[in-house]
Parts: C-alpha cells; structure tokens; sequence
C-alpha cells in the first residue's frame, strides 16, 4: 500500500480590521454605504442600526470648532473624534482633508497615529492641489501604515469644473501612488461613473446626492462604495432648526425624537465597548 503523504493543514486567514474593512468594498452589487459621523452618540446610533462601518465629515469637524473646513486648521479636533470613536463597534474610516500638511512624513504621522486610535481607512483629498503633491502623501502613507484604507479624492467635480482628462490624470497617479480607493464627489452623470468603474482595478467611491443616482442605481453602475459625507450632519442641523422655529410658532415638533435614555442607553453601550477593548 502507497504511503499517502500527509495532509498540511493551512491555517485561517485571521480576519483583521483591515481586510474586513476591505471586504465591504468587494462585494458585487452591494457597496458600501459609509454614512458620517460627527460625534459618538452618531456614530454608536448609526452602528445600532446596523452599519458596520462609519466615517466621519471634516465640515461636522470645522464646524463644531467654528473652524473652516477643507482649510487644515482642525488636525487635533480630528484626531480627538478618532480617539472618541476609534474604540466603537464599528470600523472607523477618517476624513483628513489634505492630511494637515504639504509634508508627505507629517501626513504619514498622522496616518499612523490614526491607525493606533483605531481607524482602518483615511480620506485624503488633493483640493485641486498638483496631483504629485497628494500621490507624495498617499505613497508615504502607505510605506508608514500598510495596512490603513487609502481612499484618494480630487476635488475636479466638486470644486472645479468637471475636466474629464485632469479627473483620470489625477486618479492614475493616486493609484499608482498606492491608493486603495478613488473619490470622485460631485460626479453624478450615469455614463462618466460607470466609466471610470470600468478603467479602475480599485474601488470607486461616490457621495451621494439626493437628485444624483439612487443607491441601487450606483450599485447597477458598480460603485463599490457611497459616502454621505455632510449630509447627516446637515440634515440634523436642519432638523434642529426647524424644530427651534416650530416650537416658538406653537407647533410640536415633527419627525422622530430619540427618548433620553435611548441617548443615554448610546453612552452606556459605548463605554461597555470601551471597558472590553481595554481588558480584551
């Protein structure tokens, strides 16, 4: 009888922040949707109801400092929101605007402090900036921090004017620089979405807007992932408003009101997380 030789035993592939938060751009026709959070009652209230991943928006940001936004001037409010929410049950992605800083070594110190509060993704934009500048950062990172999300947006559509051929020119630098993800807010035309999911190995990142595609229209064009960006805090800011001026014409408020200890049953549930990960 033929000794059979011996069967080697592959270990599993723990499943690490990293390649779970990597997974949830790799699923066909189901992108992810990434809503952002602006403090930690958000984001443990968007957790709750079932959203394995959050970001968070550098307006909310600036705006709760009464900072401006997309001007580098909130880098510690924003490693504070990652030290409050880098220990949540959820996998927490960074908006840095330009990373606070033209110096690639200063970017990719902060990718790596982030990384040690416990984001697995950052967001760094290059604000019509050249292209080289940001495709700097995004490799510097990555030599820092391998395994922290690199998603790379340009500002072409959001603050310039749609040029097709700078659009590509940038996002190709940004993936050869070693980008994980590309960022394209303010493009909303069906056909340029599609062909830029078409021309990228990597994923493609939209923001939504409500008179753009639908959800489901962008999952049918095979964007892999839908940022909401300020929406949520600005919808919330509405709201507050509406109901502030409601209230002094003698209406009730309208929409939903979350009771006080469903609030407070946010703090308890965050701290618990906390309290394990520090004994874990």
């Amino acid at each position: 009888m033929t000794a059979q030789p011996p069967v080697t035993k592959t270990a599993p592939t723990p499943v690490t922040p990293l390649t779970a938060f990597a997974g949830l751009h790799d699923r066909p026709g189901v992108p992810l949707l990434l809503p952002n959070a602006w403090d930690h009652a958000s984001a443990a209230a968007l957790a709750a109801r079932g959203f394995p991943a959050i970001g968070t928006t550098s307006l909310a940001v600036a705006a709760a400092a009464g900072l401006p936004d997309g001007a580098g001037a909130t880098r510690e409010q924003t490693l504070n929101l990652a030290l409050t929410l880098g220990s949540g049950p959820y996998l927490l992605s960074v908006d840095a605007e330009e990373g606070f800083s033209r110096d690639p070594g200063e970017v990719a110190e902060l990718a790596r402090q982030l990384w040690v509060l416990g984001a697995v993704g950052i967001n760094l934009e290059d604000g019509l900036g050249p292209s080289g500048r940001l495709a700097a950062k995004i490799a510097a990172v990555k030599a820092a921090v391998p395994g922290l999300f690199v998603n790379a947006r340009t500002d072409t559509y959001w603050s310039g004017d749609g040029d097709e051929r700078d659009t590509l020119r940038r996002l190709d630098a940004y993936r050869q620089a070693g980008a994980d993800g590309v960022f394209v807010p303010g493009l909303t035309d069906p056909g340029r979405i599609a062909a830029l999911v078409r021309r990228f190995d990597i994923p493609l990142n939209a923001l939504y807007a409500p008179t753009g595609p639908t959800v489901a229209q962008l999952a049918d064009l095979g964007v892999r992932r839908i940022s909401l960006g300020s929406l949520l805090y600005r919808r919330a800011l509405g709201a507050a408003l509406d109901a502030a001026a409601g209230i002094a014409a003698g209406r009730a408020p309208g929409g939903p009101t979350p009771a006080y200890a469903e609030v407070r049953a946010l703090e308890r549930s965050v701290s618990a997380s906390r309290s394990a990960n520090a004994t874990g």
